[in-house]
């Protein structure tokens, strides 16, 4: 997440925990950090034009149409 302000990631962790239960194990904090950082990439990703239509992924993995 470069380009991305440290207090802005701990202001979107502390976010992340707020919405998990009391009794989260850290298993769960750590899918739920994951799930969002994935998120906010694929979303940044989308933002810059880095997409593939579906026929273009289905031409890659040779798939049909």
């Amino acid at each position: 997440m470069s380009g991305v302000k440290e207090t802005d990631i701990r202001r979107k962790v502390d976010e992340t925990l707020q919405t998990l239960p009391v009794d989260a194990t850290w298993a769960d904090v750590m899918e739920r950090i994951y799930v969002r950082q994935k998120i906010e990439s694929g979303l940044s990703d989308v933002a810059e034009g880095k997409t593939l239509s579906v026929a273009e992924v289905r031409k890659r993995f040779g798939l049909s149409e």
